[in-house]
Protein backbone atom coordinates (compact mmCIF):
# COMPACT_ATOMS: atom_id res chain seq x y z
CA UNK A 1 0.00 0.00 0.00
CA UNK A 2 2.85 2.37 0.89
CA UNK A 3 4.57 1.53 -2.39
CA UNK A 4 1.28 2.11 -4.24
CA UNK A 5 0.79 5.47 -2.51
CA UNK A 6 4.37 6.50 -3.31
CA UNK A 7 3.81 5.59 -6.97
CA UNK A 8 0.51 7.45 -7.02
CA UNK A 9 2.16 10.50 -5.50
CA UNK A 10 5.02 10.32 -8.02
CA UNK A 11 2.53 10.04 -10.89
CA UNK A 12 0.57 13.00 -9.50
CA UNK A 13 3.73 15.09 -9.32
CA UNK A 14 4.67 14.07 -12.86
CA UNK A 15 1.21 14.99 -14.16
CA UNK A 16 1.41 18.34 -12.39
CA UNK A 17 4.82 18.97 -13.94
CA UNK A 18 3.49 18.27 -17.43
CA UNK A 19 0.54 20.62 -16.85
CA UNK A 20 2.87 23.33 -15.53
CA UNK A 21 5.14 22.98 -18.55
CA UNK A 22 2.11 23.24 -20.81
CA UNK A 23 1.00 26.39 -19.05
CA UNK A 24 4.47 27.91 -19.14
CA UNK A 25 4.85 27.07 -22.81
CA UNK A 26 1.55 26.79 -24.66
CA UNK A 27 3.57 25.99 -27.79
CA UNK A 28 4.72 22.63 -26.48
CA UNK A 29 3.07 19.79 -28.38
CA UNK A 30 3.19 16.14 -27.43
CA UNK A 31 2.10 14.25 -30.49
CA UNK A 32 2.49 10.58 -31.31
CA UNK A 33 0.17 10.55 -34.32
CA UNK A 34 3.12 10.10 -36.69
CA UNK A 35 4.89 7.48 -34.65
CA UNK A 36 4.98 3.77 -35.21
CA UNK A 37 5.16 1.20 -32.47
CA UNK A 38 8.96 1.45 -32.39
CA UNK A 39 8.84 5.22 -31.87
CA UNK A 40 10.15 6.03 -35.35
CA UNK A 41 8.14 8.17 -37.77
CA UNK A 42 6.19 5.90 -40.11
CA UNK A 43 5.19 8.49 -42.73
CA UNK A 44 8.32 8.12 -44.93
CA UNK A 45 8.11 4.34 -45.27
CA UNK A 46 4.34 4.41 -45.73
CA UNK A 47 4.57 7.06 -48.43
CA UNK A 48 7.36 5.22 -50.25
CA UNK A 49 5.33 2.00 -50.22
CA UNK A 50 2.42 3.95 -51.70
CA UNK A 51 4.64 5.61 -54.33
CA UNK A 52 6.05 2.26 -55.43
CA UNK A 53 2.65 0.76 -56.21
CA UNK A 54 2.79 -0.19 -59.86
CA UNK A 55 -0.32 1.79 -60.74
CA UNK A 56 1.16 5.02 -59.36
CA UNK A 57 4.62 4.33 -60.83
CA UNK A 58 3.09 3.88 -64.29
CA UNK A 59 1.10 7.10 -63.87
CA UNK A 60 4.14 9.18 -62.80
CA UNK A 61 6.26 7.73 -65.63
CA UNK A 62 3.46 8.45 -68.11
CA UNK A 63 3.23 12.08 -66.98
CA UNK A 64 6.99 12.49 -67.30
CA UNK A 65 7.01 11.09 -70.84
CA UNK A 66 4.16 13.33 -71.98
CA UNK A 67 6.04 16.39 -70.75
CA UNK A 68 9.30 15.16 -72.26
CA UNK A 69 7.74 14.89 -75.71
CA UNK A 70 6.64 18.55 -75.65
CA UNK A 71 9.43 20.60 -74.04
CA UNK A 72 8.87 24.35 -73.67
CA UNK A 73 11.27 27.16 -72.85
CA UNK A 74 11.02 29.57 -69.91
CA UNK A 75 7.71 31.46 -69.62
CA UNK A 76 6.42 29.46 -72.61
CA UNK A 77 5.37 26.33 -70.67
CA UNK A 78 1.69 26.65 -71.63
CA UNK A 79 1.10 23.00 -72.55
CA UNK A 80 3.03 21.78 -69.51
CA UNK A 81 1.01 24.09 -67.28
CA UNK A 82 -2.22 22.89 -68.88
CA UNK A 83 -1.31 19.26 -68.19
CA UNK A 84 -0.52 20.09 -64.55
CA UNK A 85 -3.86 21.85 -64.07
CA UNK A 86 -5.76 18.98 -65.69
CA UNK A 87 -4.16 16.49 -63.31
CA UNK A 88 -4.81 18.68 -60.27
CA UNK A 89 -8.45 19.01 -61.37
CA UNK A 90 -8.76 15.22 -61.55
CA UNK A 91 -7.39 14.97 -58.02
CA UNK A 92 -9.70 17.68 -56.73
CA UNK A 93 -6.79 19.89 -55.69
CA UNK A 94 -7.45 23.67 -55.86
CA UNK A 95 -4.81 25.94 -57.37
CA UNK A 96 -3.94 29.46 -58.47
CA UNK A 97 -3.19 30.19 -62.13
CA UNK A 98 -1.54 31.98 -63.79
CA UNK A 99 1.34 32.85 -61.51
CA UNK A 100 4.46 34.22 -63.24
CA UNK A 101 2.87 33.71 -66.69
CA UNK A 102 2.67 29.89 -66.71
CA UNK A 103 3.21 28.94 -63.08
CA UNK A 104 0.70 26.98 -60.99
CA UNK A 105 0.36 26.97 -57.18
CA UNK A 106 -1.73 24.15 -55.70
CA UNK A 107 -2.96 23.53 -52.14
CA UNK A 108 -3.42 20.19 -50.34
CA UNK A 109 -4.51 19.87 -46.72
CA UNK A 110 -6.59 21.83 -44.26
CA UNK A 111 -6.25 25.19 -46.02
CA UNK A 112 -5.03 26.57 -42.70
CA UNK A 113 -1.58 27.15 -41.12
CA UNK A 114 1.06 25.95 -40.97
CA UNK A 115 2.00 26.13 -44.67
CA UNK A 116 4.96 24.31 -46.23
CA UNK A 117 5.89 24.32 -49.93
CA UNK A 118 7.42 21.76 -52.29
CA UNK A 119 8.63 22.99 -55.67
CA UNK A 120 9.30 21.77 -59.22
CA UNK A 121 10.63 23.70 -62.21
CA UNK A 122 8.95 23.22 -65.59
CA UNK A 123 11.12 24.68 -68.37
CA UNK A 124 13.28 22.95 -70.98
CA UNK A 125 16.49 23.94 -72.79
CA UNK A 126 17.07 25.28 -76.29
CA UNK A 127 18.89 22.27 -77.70
CA UNK A 128 18.20 19.37 -80.04
CA UNK A 129 17.69 15.99 -78.39
CA UNK A 130 20.07 13.30 -79.69
CA UNK A 131 18.64 10.38 -77.71
CA UNK A 132 16.69 8.07 -80.00
CA UNK A 133 13.71 6.61 -78.15
CA UNK A 134 9.94 6.36 -78.35
CA UNK A 135 9.30 9.59 -76.43
CA UNK A 136 11.95 11.82 -78.00
CA UNK A 137 11.21 15.56 -78.10
CA UNK A 138 8.69 16.50 -80.77
CA UNK A 139 9.59 20.21 -80.57
CA UNK A 140 12.66 20.81 -82.75
CA UNK A 141 15.50 22.62 -80.99
CA UNK A 142 13.99 22.10 -77.54
CA UNK A 143 14.74 19.36 -75.01
CA UNK A 144 14.25 18.48 -71.37
CA UNK A 145 17.98 18.05 -70.82
CA UNK A 146 18.04 18.96 -67.13
CA UNK A 147 15.31 16.72 -65.72
CA UNK A 148 12.57 19.28 -65.21
CA UNK A 149 10.07 16.91 -66.81
CA UNK A 150 10.90 14.43 -64.05
CA UNK A 151 10.67 17.16 -61.41
CA UNK A 152 7.11 18.04 -62.47
CA UNK A 153 6.07 14.37 -62.62
CA UNK A 154 7.43 13.73 -59.12
CA UNK A 155 5.68 16.76 -57.66
CA UNK A 156 2.40 15.63 -59.20
CA UNK A 157 3.11 12.18 -57.74
CA UNK A 158 3.63 13.81 -54.34
CA UNK A 159 0.30 15.64 -54.77
CA UNK A 160 -1.40 12.29 -55.38
CA UNK A 161 0.18 10.77 -52.27
CA UNK A 162 -0.76 13.76 -50.11
CA UNK A 163 -4.32 13.85 -51.43
CA UNK A 164 -4.71 10.15 -50.63
CA UNK A 165 -3.54 10.86 -47.03
CA UNK A 166 -5.16 14.27 -46.66
CA UNK A 167 -6.72 13.41 -43.29
CA UNK A 168 -3.22 13.00 -41.85
CA UNK A 169 -2.04 16.48 -42.89
CA UNK A 170 -1.84 18.92 -39.97
CA UNK A 171 -1.78 22.02 -42.13
CA UNK A 172 -1.41 22.88 -45.83
CA UNK A 173 1.11 21.76 -48.43
CA UNK A 174 1.69 24.31 -51.20
CA UNK A 175 2.60 22.81 -54.58
CA UNK A 176 4.82 25.23 -56.50
CA UNK A 177 5.11 24.53 -60.24
CA UNK A 178 7.58 27.17 -61.39
CA UNK A 179 8.51 28.41 -64.87
CA UNK A 180 11.85 29.64 -66.20
CA UNK A 181 14.50 28.24 -63.88
CA UNK A 182 17.08 28.06 -66.68
CA UNK A 183 18.33 31.61 -66.36
CA UNK A 184 14.97 33.34 -66.38
CA UNK A 185 14.69 33.74 -62.62
CA UNK A 186 11.20 32.27 -62.51
CA UNK A 187 11.42 31.81 -58.74
CA UNK A 188 11.84 35.54 -58.23
CA UNK A 189 8.75 36.29 -60.31
CA UNK A 190 6.77 33.61 -58.43
CA UNK A 191 7.69 35.34 -55.16
CA UNK A 192 6.76 38.77 -56.53
CA UNK A 193 3.33 37.39 -57.46
CA UNK A 194 2.67 35.92 -54.00
CA UNK A 195 3.45 32.22 -54.46
CA UNK A 196 4.99 31.96 -50.97
CA UNK A 197 2.34 33.93 -49.11
CA UNK A 198 2.00 32.49 -45.58
CA UNK A 199 4.54 29.72 -46.37
CA UNK A 200 6.94 28.89 -43.52
CA UNK A 201 9.46 26.67 -45.35
CA UNK A 202 10.12 25.19 -48.79
CA UNK A 203 11.79 22.04 -50.16
CA UNK A 204 13.16 21.31 -53.62
CA UNK A 205 15.16 18.60 -55.37
CA UNK A 206 17.16 17.90 -58.52
CA UNK A 207 17.84 14.59 -60.23
CA UNK A 208 21.52 13.61 -60.14
CA UNK A 209 23.03 11.14 -62.63
CA UNK A 210 26.24 10.84 -60.56
CA UNK A 211 24.52 9.57 -57.38
CA UNK A 212 23.25 5.96 -57.06
CA UNK A 213 19.54 5.20 -57.23
CA UNK A 214 17.90 5.25 -53.81
CA UNK A 215 20.53 7.63 -52.42
CA UNK A 216 20.10 11.34 -51.68
CA UNK A 217 22.76 13.97 -51.04
CA UNK A 218 22.96 17.50 -49.72
CA UNK A 219 24.53 19.58 -46.98
CA UNK A 220 23.67 22.40 -44.56
CA UNK A 221 24.82 25.92 -45.42
CA UNK A 222 26.14 26.88 -48.89
CA UNK A 223 25.28 24.13 -51.35
CA UNK A 224 25.17 25.73 -54.81
CA UNK A 225 26.89 28.90 -55.99
CA UNK A 226 25.33 32.22 -56.79
CA UNK A 227 25.79 33.18 -60.43
CA UNK A 228 25.60 36.00 -62.90
CA UNK A 229 26.24 36.51 -66.60
CA UNK A 230 27.93 39.27 -68.52
CA UNK A 231 28.36 40.39 -72.11
CA UNK A 232 30.76 43.07 -73.29
CA UNK A 233 31.25 44.80 -76.62
CA UNK A 234 34.80 46.07 -77.14
CA UNK A 235 35.00 48.62 -79.93
CA UNK A 236 38.07 49.78 -81.86
CA UNK A 237 38.68 50.76 -85.46
CA UNK A 238 38.64 48.20 -88.24
CA UNK A 239 41.07 48.03 -91.13
CA UNK A 240 43.37 45.89 -93.25
CA UNK A 241 45.28 43.23 -91.32
CA UNK A 242 48.47 44.17 -93.21
CA UNK A 243 48.27 47.76 -91.94
CA UNK A 244 47.54 47.44 -88.18
CA UNK A 245 49.02 50.90 -87.53
CA UNK A 246 45.94 52.41 -89.16
CA UNK A 247 43.54 50.38 -86.98
CA UNK A 248 42.69 50.00 -83.32
CA UNK A 249 42.54 46.25 -82.81
CA UNK A 250 39.61 45.13 -80.58
CA UNK A 251 40.71 41.48 -80.78
CA UNK A 252 43.99 42.30 -79.04
CA UNK A 253 42.11 44.32 -76.44
CA UNK A 254 39.62 41.51 -75.85
CA UNK A 255 42.46 39.01 -75.45
CA UNK A 256 44.03 41.16 -72.73
CA UNK A 257 40.63 41.51 -71.07
CA UNK A 258 40.17 37.73 -70.89
CA UNK A 259 43.61 37.16 -69.33
CA UNK A 260 43.07 39.96 -66.81
CA UNK A 261 39.65 38.61 -65.77
CA UNK A 262 41.32 35.39 -64.61
CA UNK A 263 43.40 37.40 -62.15
CA UNK A 264 40.21 38.34 -60.28
CA UNK A 265 40.09 34.81 -58.90
CA UNK A 266 43.79 33.97 -58.72
CA UNK A 267 45.00 37.28 -57.25
CA UNK A 268 42.06 39.10 -55.68
CA UNK A 269 39.83 36.42 -54.16
CA UNK A 270 40.49 34.65 -50.87
CA UNK A 271 41.73 31.15 -51.83
CA UNK A 272 39.29 29.73 -49.27
CA UNK A 273 36.35 31.58 -50.89
CA UNK A 274 35.64 29.58 -54.05
CA UNK A 275 34.92 31.75 -57.09
CA UNK A 276 34.81 31.29 -60.86
CA UNK A 277 35.03 33.69 -63.80
CA UNK A 278 34.70 32.03 -67.21
CA UNK A 279 34.63 33.69 -70.61
CA UNK A 280 32.75 31.26 -72.84
CA UNK A 281 31.82 33.52 -75.74
CA UNK A 282 34.16 35.33 -78.17
CA UNK A 283 32.79 36.71 -81.41
CA UNK A 284 34.70 39.04 -83.72
CA UNK A 285 35.65 39.32 -87.35
CA UNK A 286 34.76 37.19 -90.34
CA UNK A 287 37.82 37.35 -92.62
CA UNK A 288 41.46 36.33 -92.34
CA UNK A 289 42.82 39.69 -93.43
CA UNK A 290 40.44 42.21 -91.86
CA UNK A 291 40.67 43.68 -88.36
CA UNK A 292 37.05 44.08 -87.18
CA UNK A 293 35.51 47.19 -85.71
CA UNK A 294 34.36 45.37 -82.58
CA UNK A 295 34.46 42.13 -80.60
CA UNK A 296 31.79 40.67 -78.31
CA UNK A 297 32.74 38.51 -75.34
CA UNK A 298 30.52 36.95 -72.68
CA UNK A 299 30.61 34.56 -69.77
CA UNK A 300 29.56 33.71 -66.25
CA UNK A 301 30.81 34.45 -62.73
CA UNK A 302 30.06 32.45 -59.59
CA UNK A 303 30.64 32.57 -55.83
CA UNK A 304 29.24 31.14 -52.59
CA UNK A 305 28.36 34.45 -50.95
CA UNK A 306 26.34 37.37 -52.20
CA UNK A 307 29.11 39.76 -51.11
CA UNK A 308 31.69 37.96 -53.26
CA UNK A 309 29.25 37.86 -56.16
CA UNK A 310 28.67 41.63 -56.02
CA UNK A 311 32.42 42.25 -55.71
CA UNK A 312 33.09 40.10 -58.79
CA UNK A 313 30.43 41.94 -60.75
CA UNK A 314 31.97 45.32 -59.92
CA UNK A 315 35.51 44.21 -60.76
CA UNK A 316 34.49 42.51 -64.04
CA UNK A 317 33.13 45.81 -65.33
CA UNK A 318 36.20 47.75 -64.13
CA UNK A 319 38.65 45.30 -65.70
CA UNK A 320 36.85 45.13 -69.06
CA UNK A 321 36.61 48.91 -69.42
CA UNK A 322 40.12 49.52 -68.05
CA UNK A 323 41.89 46.96 -70.23
CA UNK A 324 39.98 48.11 -73.30
CA UNK A 325 41.11 51.68 -72.63
CA UNK A 326 44.76 50.57 -72.34
CA UNK A 327 44.48 49.33 -75.94
CA UNK A 328 42.75 52.60 -77.08
CA UNK A 329 39.37 50.83 -77.31
CA UNK A 330 36.05 51.53 -75.62
CA UNK A 331 33.81 48.95 -73.95
CA UNK A 332 30.21 48.56 -72.82
CA UNK A 333 29.27 45.88 -70.28
CA UNK A 334 25.82 44.37 -69.85
CA UNK A 335 25.00 42.00 -66.98
CA UNK A 336 21.72 40.94 -68.60
CA UNK A 337 19.83 41.26 -65.32
CA UNK A 338 16.46 41.87 -66.94
CA UNK A 339 16.61 38.60 -68.89
CA UNK A 340 18.82 36.59 -66.53
CA UNK A 341 18.84 38.05 -63.00
CA UNK A 342 21.71 37.53 -60.61
CA UNK A 343 21.09 34.25 -58.75
CA UNK A 344 22.00 34.29 -55.03
CA UNK A 345 23.82 31.26 -53.58
CA UNK A 346 21.68 28.27 -52.56
CA UNK A 347 22.10 28.11 -48.78
CA UNK A 348 20.36 25.26 -46.96
CA UNK A 349 18.78 25.95 -43.58
CA UNK A 350 20.51 23.95 -40.83
CA UNK A 351 17.29 22.99 -39.00
CA UNK A 352 15.74 21.78 -42.25
CA UNK A 353 18.90 19.76 -42.90
CA UNK A 354 18.26 17.83 -39.69
CA UNK A 355 14.63 17.35 -40.74
CA UNK A 356 15.76 16.11 -44.16
CA UNK A 357 18.23 13.64 -42.64
CA UNK A 358 15.57 12.28 -40.30
CA UNK A 359 12.88 11.85 -42.98
CA UNK A 360 15.19 10.52 -45.71
CA UNK A 361 16.99 8.29 -43.22
CA UNK A 362 13.73 6.71 -42.10
CA UNK A 363 12.72 6.15 -45.72
CA UNK A 364 15.98 5.01 -47.30
CA UNK A 365 18.28 4.14 -44.43
CA UNK A 366 20.78 6.53 -42.84
CA UNK A 367 23.63 5.14 -44.95
CA UNK A 368 21.84 6.35 -48.08
CA UNK A 369 21.67 9.95 -46.92
CA UNK A 370 25.07 11.45 -47.69
CA UNK A 371 26.75 14.81 -47.27
CA UNK A 372 28.32 16.21 -50.40
CA UNK A 373 30.70 19.02 -51.25
CA UNK A 374 29.25 22.30 -52.56
CA UNK A 375 28.85 22.60 -56.33
CA UNK A 376 29.51 25.60 -58.57
CA UNK A 377 26.20 25.00 -60.33
CA UNK A 378 23.43 27.52 -59.63
CA UNK A 379 19.70 27.27 -58.90
CA UNK A 380 17.07 29.96 -58.68
CA UNK A 381 15.57 28.01 -55.76
CA UNK A 382 17.93 30.33 -53.86
CA UNK A 383 15.47 33.21 -54.29
CA UNK A 384 12.99 31.30 -52.09
CA UNK A 385 15.71 30.75 -49.48
CA UNK A 386 16.34 34.49 -49.25
CA UNK A 387 12.73 34.90 -48.13
CA UNK A 388 12.05 31.84 -45.95
CA UNK A 389 13.96 28.78 -44.69
CA UNK A 390 14.54 26.40 -47.60
CA UNK A 391 16.25 23.12 -48.36
CA UNK A 392 17.51 21.71 -51.65
CA UNK A 393 18.86 18.21 -52.26
CA UNK A 394 20.03 15.82 -54.97
CA UNK A 395 18.10 12.67 -55.87
CA UNK A 396 20.25 9.82 -57.15
CA UNK A 397 19.35 7.97 -60.35
CA UNK A 398 22.56 6.15 -61.28
CA UNK A 399 22.22 2.41 -61.96
CA UNK A 400 25.65 0.79 -62.37
CA UNK A 401 24.16 -2.16 -64.25
CA UNK A 402 23.13 0.22 -67.06
CA UNK A 403 25.10 2.54 -69.35
CA UNK A 404 26.46 5.62 -67.59
CA UNK A 405 24.06 8.57 -67.60
CA UNK A 406 25.17 11.88 -69.08
CA UNK A 407 25.19 15.06 -67.03
CA UNK A 408 22.53 17.71 -67.42
CA UNK A 409 22.54 20.10 -70.38
CA UNK A 410 23.78 17.34 -72.67
CA UNK A 411 21.78 16.40 -75.82
CA UNK A 412 22.26 12.81 -74.64
CA UNK A 413 20.81 13.40 -71.16
CA UNK A 414 18.43 10.66 -69.95
CA UNK A 415 16.30 10.01 -66.87
CA UNK A 416 16.38 6.75 -64.94
CA UNK A 417 12.65 6.52 -64.28
CA UNK A 418 13.22 4.15 -61.36
CA UNK A 419 14.08 7.27 -59.34
CA UNK A 420 10.65 8.88 -59.78
CA UNK A 421 8.81 7.09 -56.92
CA UNK A 422 11.62 8.05 -54.52
CA UNK A 423 11.32 11.73 -55.44
CA UNK A 424 7.54 11.74 -55.12
CA UNK A 425 7.66 10.01 -51.73
CA UNK A 426 10.41 12.29 -50.42
CA UNK A 427 8.54 15.43 -51.47
CA UNK A 428 5.37 14.24 -49.76
CA UNK A 429 7.14 12.95 -46.64
CA UNK A 430 9.23 16.06 -46.08
CA UNK A 431 6.12 18.23 -46.30
CA UNK A 432 3.77 16.06 -44.23
CA UNK A 433 6.38 15.45 -41.51
CA UNK A 434 7.20 19.15 -41.37
CA UNK A 435 3.54 19.97 -40.77
CA UNK A 436 3.42 17.50 -37.89
CA UNK A 437 6.39 19.20 -36.25
CA UNK A 438 4.99 22.67 -36.90
CA UNK A 439 1.40 21.78 -35.98
CA UNK A 440 -0.42 24.80 -34.51
CA UNK A 441 -0.12 24.60 -30.77
CA UNK A 442 -3.39 24.69 -28.85
CA UNK A 443 -3.17 26.05 -25.27
CA UNK A 444 -5.41 24.80 -22.51
CA UNK A 445 -8.88 26.35 -22.21
CA UNK A 446 -8.94 29.82 -20.74
CA UNK A 447 -6.27 32.50 -20.74
CA UNK A 448 -3.83 32.70 -17.89
CA UNK A 449 -1.94 35.91 -17.39
CA UNK A 450 1.65 35.65 -16.20
CA UNK A 451 0.82 37.04 -12.75
CA UNK A 452 -2.07 34.59 -12.28
CA UNK A 453 0.24 31.78 -13.32
CA UNK A 454 2.74 32.85 -10.69
CA UNK A 455 -0.01 32.82 -8.05
CA UNK A 456 -1.06 29.31 -9.04
CA UNK A 457 2.52 28.06 -8.89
Amino acid sequence: MVIFMEKATTFSHLLSLVLILQLLNPFLVLSSSSLGSNGQPEIPTKFLDFAQRQELVDWIVGIRRKIHEKPELGYEEFETSKLIREELDKMGIPYKYPVAVTGVVGFVGTGKPPFVAIRADMDALAMQEMVEWEHKSKNPGKMHACGHDAHVAMLLGAAKILKEHINELKGTVVLVFQPAEEGGGGAKVMIDEGALEKVDAIFGLHVAPFIPIGVVASRPGPFLAGSGMFEAVISGKGGHAALPQHSIDPILAASNVIVSLQHLVSREADPLDSQVVTVAKFQGGGAFNVIPDSVTIGGTFRAFSKESLIQLKQRIEEVIKGQAAVQRCSATVNFLEKEKPLFPPTINNKDLHEHFKSVAGNMLGNHKVIDMQPLMGAEDFSFYQELIPGYFFMLGMQNKTRPELKFGHSPYFEINEEALPYGAALHASLAASYLLKAEPKVPLQGKLHEENLRDEL
